[in-house]
């Protein structure tokens, strides 16, 4: 008897369990009326599981749920659903998250294991949001396109402008994000976006809604693709959002080659039902301004065939049932795309109750101790030092008086960037400033980007006369760049620089801490009585202690600049628009990022001082079948007859050992970058790429760590004219730094081989319009020829 009641009791409890999840927004497989259908039972495969509830709909209740926000369906007891966003309460629990600094800042870290770090931290609070009825379990991150023009509004979402360094980056994102590469239950999914050869907003009335972007296949695959297909081959993301643009004439949302030949099936982004989905409303952008189909139920049809299974908008809701009247699609791929969405519903243990580990996590795993050290940590990590005459680190003491000057001196959201929750804290410069003991005397002007009025600039004078030393913190913010809204030009506003130059006058110790996007800071580096400049970026909830732990050397700073710091007249020499590489005699195009750019940068990319000094050697490279260590020659065909891989280009090659010494007296981390140089493949040859980097961290002074540079034959090979990736023979050199402090030379021998044939493309066509065109100067009324020319 007593193990009856036991029995009823725990199935009690069981009921009184499910029903509590049901009330927060969850199926309840219990005592539901889904709970004699397969998509209950956790013992059969997700595939099963989703196509068996989906056999339940009636046509109208699939059309329904296309949407990212979704009404479930009622009489089955399937709650709503809608795939992104997080809900703050007012108060108390729930009222805030941990925020990190933005993604620009923490990719100048170059530490793939901060990166893991940070999004479990990330996806941990978003499952604890997500137990309490508060976000659902698709996220919306990363953007992960390249950074490749200073003016974009958004570069700040990305890591930098470097294709290896996104692809590792994201290969780390998103094991944290999602738990695993092939966990049983994901922690979160995670949407790679924007896809693909997204990086314009509104540059001079060029538009994202209405942009065509014409890249040649080899520009696509050697710097547009590679973190797409970390995101897709290599680190089985569970979603993709395409983009507001067309792709070669072809908006990306209802393009079958981008979303099928290449994603699906080039990738083998298959094996787990993933799904697409639109930006939101860039469904409706297929019709008008993109024009590409003639009516807007052919245009839902054309993005539903074309693979994008969710639409971000009402547009699906509105004209699939018309455009399935008219036979325009099949009810087979209606399927397929809903199928994909609960697949991955299932996999996140949308459907299981108590048996996901992550459903115990509560407001207690929000923000904690250590969510709030490594918050501080990526802000530190990523912070970059530019110019030190010896003035930093800074012993700050109670006696002294602190000028602090400029428009992020006493910051709060700013320090969080273009997209952000609501933080426990915002530690800005002034609040770390007073924590030091000294007098802190706060200005924060001059006020806005490019406000010249003097009105409020008179206290200034008498506070630089009283300090000590003089910070002045300033740059640009969320004013002038964010989504929707690209930069004109790319130099200090003239109030500021006019402030600057007047308070360096003083001759004391100066400090300039540039925040925000890159700046061309020449007149800050060549100002004799500047002492020191530093890059701060967007650094999140502890932002301001993170730069005043460098400033006083509680840090040691490491960071490196994850993009090319360019003079100001790079604006007026290429178009945003135009998305080539290479410098172009003919468009007068000096080229683009540290591999291509013929002119002369005010910092490079991989650019960033210590407080001390390091040497690095290139020991050996590991034992390998392709001969000993000392080995500067290889046989092309020895290397690739013995790769195993399915994909060839993540075949080994070698790993490069490298001896990392610490010469000064200050303990510090440092950044081991591997750049790869030298005449092999298609003319013109880059500058130099990065193959490989980590980060050594605490090196104490007259010691040595080593650093692992993995190299694979992708990491050798490039690209050809029509997208292949191709092992060359010919010289290499691998150095290390961008001085380079070391290297390495080896030569490839033998006769070519490709490593990844291409799926050919259709060929490009343009959007014809007189009606959506750009501003004066736009491409929209030129033609870009295949090798980039206008």
């Amino acid at each position: 008897m007593s193990a009856i009641i036991g029995a009823a009791v725990l199935a009690l409890v069981g009921q009184a369990a499910s029903q509590g999840l049901a009330n927060r927004g969850f199926p309840d497989c219990i005592g539901g009326p889904l709970k004699n259908n397969t998509v209950c039972d956790t013992s059969a495969d997700p595939l099963d599981r989703a196509t068996a509830l989906i056999t339940l709909f009636t046509l109208e209740e699939k059309l329904n749920n296309t949407g990212s926000t979704s009404p479930g369906v009622p009489r089955l007891g399937l709650p709503p659903y809608e795939c992104p966003g997080v809900n703050f309460s007012d108060s108390g629990d729930f009222s805030y998250a941990t925020s990190f600094p933005e993604p620009i800042l923490m990719g100048a870290a170059f530490d793939d294991d901060l990166i893991n770090a940070v999004a479990t931290v990330v996806s941990t609070e978003a499952r604890a949001f997500n137990n309490y009825g508060r976000a659902g379990l698709d996220f919306w991150t990363p953007n992960i396109n390249p950074y490749k023009d200073p003016r974009w509004g958004r570069g700040q979402e990305t890591p930098g402008e470097d294709p290896y360094h996104l692809s590792s980056y994201v290969h780390a994102l998103i094991d944290g994000l999602q738990g695993g590469y092939d966990p049983k239950y994901k922690r979160i999914a995670a949407t790679c976006k924007h896809f693909a050869a997204y990086d314009m907003e509104s540059w001079n009335g060029n538009f994202r809604y209405q942009w065509d972007a014409h890249v040649n296949s080899q520009d696509l695959v050697e710097y547009y693709m590679p973190p797409f297909q970390s995101c897709a081959r290599d680190s089985n993301v569970a979603a993709f959002m395409c983009s507001y643009n067309s792709l070669n004439g072809v908006p990306t949302c209802a393009d079958p080659w981008l979303l099928g030949d290449v994603l699906r099936e080039h990738w083998g982004w298959t094996n787990e039902q993933q799904w697409v989905t639109s930006d939101c409303d860039a469904v409706q952008n297929i019709f008008l301004p993109h024009g590409y189909n003639d009516t807007r139920e052919a245009a839902a049809a054309q993005a539903l065939i074309a693979g994008t299974d969710v639409n971000c908008g009402t547009y699906y809701q509105n004209h699939l049932p018309a455009a399935y009247e008219q036979g325009l699609f099949d009810i087979s791929v209606l399927d397929q795309a809903l199928v994909r969405q609960y697949s991955s519903l299932v996999r996140l243990g949308y459907f299981d109750g108590l048996a996901v580990p992550y459903r115990n996590l509560t407001f207690a795993d929000v923000n904690t101790p250590h969510a709030q050290q490594l918050a501080r940590q990526a802000a530190v990590e990523g912070i970059t030092l530019l110019k030190n005459d010896g003035t930093l680190p800074m012993q700050i003491t109670s006696n002294m008086t602190i000028a602090l000057i400029g428009d992020w001196a006493n910051s709060t959201s700013q320090m969080q960037g273009n997209y952000f929750g609501v933080a426990p804290y915002l530690h800005s410069p002034y609040y770390a400033a007073t924590q030091t003991g000294a007098t802190v005397y706060l200005a924060g002007v001059p006020g806005g980007q490019g406000d010249p009025t003097t009105d409020s600039w008179l206290p200034i004078w008498g506070y630089a006369e009283k300090a000590d030393v003089i910070i002045y913190v300033g740059g640009v913010d969320d004013s002038v760049e964010e989504e929707g809204m690209d930069r004109n030009n790319i130099d200090w506003t003239g109030a500021q620089l006019d402030m600057i130059g007047q308070l360096a006058m003083y001759g004391k110790p100066m400090v300039v801490m540039q925040m925000g996007d890159q700046l061309d800071n020449t007149p800050i580096v060549s100002n004799p009585n500047i002492s020191a400049l530093l890059w701060g970026g967007y650094p999140g909830q502890d932002g301001g202690v993170a730069l005043f732990d460098i400033l006083q050397g509680i840090a040691a700073p490491a960071g490196r600049l994850p993009v090319t710091q360019y003079p100001a007249d790079y604006v007026t020499q290429i178009p945003m628009t135009d998305m080539s590489l290479r410098p172009n005699a003919t468009s007068g195009s000096p080229g683009r990022t540290y591999q291509w750019y013929t002119g002369d940068a005010v910092f490079e990319f991989g650019f960033g001082m210590h407080y001390t000094n390091f040497t690095a050697t290139v020991a050996s490279s590991s034992p390998s079948s392709y001969g000993s260590s000392s080995n500067t020659t290889y046989s092309i065909s020895d290397l690739t007859s013995g790769c195993t891989e399915t994909y060839m280009d993540r075949c080994a090659f070698q790993t490069f050992a490298v001896d990392v010494k610490n010469i000064g007296t200050a303990t510090s981390d440092y950044v081991a970058l591997g750049f790869l140089a030298g005449q092999h493949g298609p003319t013109p040859y880059p500058i130099k790429r990065l193959a490989a980097y980590q980060r050594l961290h605490d090196i104490t002074a007259g010691s040595t760590q080593t650093a692992a540079l993995n190299l694979t034959l992708g990491s050798l090979a490039r690209v050809d004219d029509y997208g292949n990736t191709v092992l060359y023979p010919g010289d290499y050199a691998l150095m290390i730094d961008t001085q380079p402090l070391s290297f390495i030379n080896f030569t490839l021998i033998g006769a070519e081989v490709m490593l990844d044939k291409w799926p050919q493309p259709p060929t490009p066509r343009f959007q014809e319009t007189d009606y959506f065109v750009g501003g004066y100067g736009s491409t929209y009324g030129e033609k870009l020829l295949i090798n980039g020319t206008i």
